[in-house]
């Protein structure tokens, strides 16, 4: 039996910039790291010949075929179909956090997989391998409109500057941030679950079809993450990291109405009120988590204020795709 894992992620600056619709043209980057909270992969082998099926899957619900074309889960048949494994295996996935929530979970759960398939094949991957591989299947062979960012945070892991170039041109710079810096930035994070689940895909189509009439909001938001790589790394009041975490949540809004929505400005309200520098909503836009930047003597009141809501928190830095048993 192999067992692969790979981490989920906070995005905190440039997210936008990670499309290659954008990127190719004007290049961009991002500020962000691999967090605590991760998809897992089992995949082990079974003798075919014995049973009345070759593959099967378990996720919300299993799956049991004899032909990859049988395969529902799109991401399950063409990782499959890619690794060149058709038969006489058994996979199954786990995650600490649900899908479409903002924190990346499907392209952790693609890299957690392509991981697995390759380890089941014996093959070893690296993490730019890895990264790569997850863009094509979900970009190319699965035709998903994502950024490329989530792939690079779970292959690589750790609290990185990501910048894109090219789907085969992507840069991972890890921010050279003190561990008791990194301490005090958890202290300072706050995230709180809107309640709505949202595919990534379907929010950001809006954004892509406004490129053109944004390139300057998104050239602003790429500019942050160096002022926001400066603060972080240069230990800058940690004040001045949620201006800029505020700053961008404004720029973020601007690229589409389906960014947010009254329901979310409320809750963002609801925590600048109780004291918090900025609040941001995590990934695309339309739900998921946002992300509250707020001293850390604020806690207790931030956690009354969203008594009611899934508050979550998380550790930053954490490690990249891997195999944790085999």
């Amino acid at each position: 039996m192999i067992i692969t894992r790979a981490p989920l992620r906070v995005s905190f600056l440039g997210g936008g910039t990670d499309y290659p619709e954008y990127f190719l043209r004007h290049g961009g980057a991002i500020l962000g790291t691999a967090i605590d909270k991760f998809s897992y992969i089992t995949a082990s082998a079974f003798y075919g010949r014995l049973f009345d099926y070759a593959i099967r899957l378990s996720y919300r619900k299993p799956e049991i075929v004899n032909r990859i074309d049988e395969i529902e889960h799109p991401v399950f048949r063409e990782s499959l179909r890619y690794c060149g494994i058709d038969r006489d295996i058994e996979l199954h996935t786990v995650a600490d956090l649900p899908a479409f929530t903002g924190l990346g979970s499907s392209s952790s759960f693609t890299v957690a997989l392509l991981h697995a398939l390759h380890a089941f094949r014996g093959e070893f991957r690296t993490p730019q391998q890895l990264m790569y591989e997850a863009i094509h299947v979900e970009r190319h062979l699965l035709q998903d409109p994502v950024g490329c960012q989530d792939q690079a945070l779970a292959a690589f892991g750790g609290f990185n500057l990501i910048e894109f170039h090219a789907e085969d041109d992507i840069r991972v710079h890890r921010a050279p941030i003190a561990p008791e810096r990194l301490r005090e930035l958890e202290q300072h994070l706050f995230l709180v679950f809107t309640g709505i689940r949202r595919r990534a895909a379907d929010v950001v189509v809006g954004q892509l079809a406004r490129l053109d009439e944004n390139r300057s909001v998104l050239a602003d938001m790429r500019r942050m993450v160096d002022q926001g790589w400066d603060i972080l790394v240069g230990a800058r009041p940690w004040q001045e990291f949620g201006q800029l975490l505020h700053k961008t949540w404004l720029a973020k809004q601007s690229l589409d109405a389906g960014v947010s929505n009254p329901a979310i400005d409320a809750l963002c309200r609801r925590g600048l009120d109780a004291g918090a520098w900025a609040a941001k909503l995590l990934g695309a836009g339309g739900g998921g988590f946002i992300l509250f930047f707020a001293p850390p003597e604020l806690r207790p009141a931030l956690e009354r204020a969203f008594a009611s809501h899934p508050c979550l928190s998380v550790a930053v830095n954490a490690p990249g795709s891997e195999v944790i048993f085999s």
